[in-house]
């Protein structure tokens, strides 16, 4: 006879790690890290953006690096870049990265949206749909648990 109670504690179960809770709490540092995160890559794509926006048009790489080293807004570039890893760290020690990555692709959603409104960019009507499924698969993830291992280490 085999012991399912060892086998069980080693392998993550599939009910386990997909299970949808109702009225799961997310604690708040997390979701302050994830509206963080979200928010540092609005930042960085937009001043993304804008940089290269403002870099001349040139054939040569050696002019293109001396102009970005240049541009102090590839410096700010950079610092979103350095709080982003700060951030995600701090992130990931809170739930699962099956959990939280997905939460960042709200950022697809405020850079449309940001875009539209300081860029003057226009998003098509297709464009709109892929938000509304992105915000869909967020909600489908929001309803998941936040953490599977720290659930399997309880039952030991």
């Amino acid at each position: 006879m085999i012991d399912t109670s060892t086998r069980l504690r080693d392998e993550p179960s599939y009910d386990q790690s997909c299970a949808m809770t109702s009225g799961a709490r997310v604690p708040f540092r997390l979701v302050i890290g994830l509206a963080v995160a979200i928010a540092l890559d609005t930042g960085l794509q937009l001043a993304w953006k804008t940089g290269i926006a403002a870099l001349p048009d040139t054939s040569s790489v050696g002019e293109t690096l001396v102009a970005i080293a240049l541009d102090p807004i590839f410096i700010l570039v950079v610092a979103f870049m350095a709080a982003q890893l700060v951030n995600w760290l701090k992130v990931l020690d809170q739930a699962d990265l099956s959990y939280a990555k997905p939460f960042t692709s709200l950022s697809y959603v405020t850079v449309c949206v940001l875009s539209v409104l300081l860029l003057g960019e226009r998003i098509a009507p297709l464009q709109i749909v892929g938000i509304i499924v992105v915000v869909a698969g967020v909600w489908c993830v929001s309803r998941t648990r936040r953490t599977t291992l720290s659930a399997e280490r309880e039952g030991e």
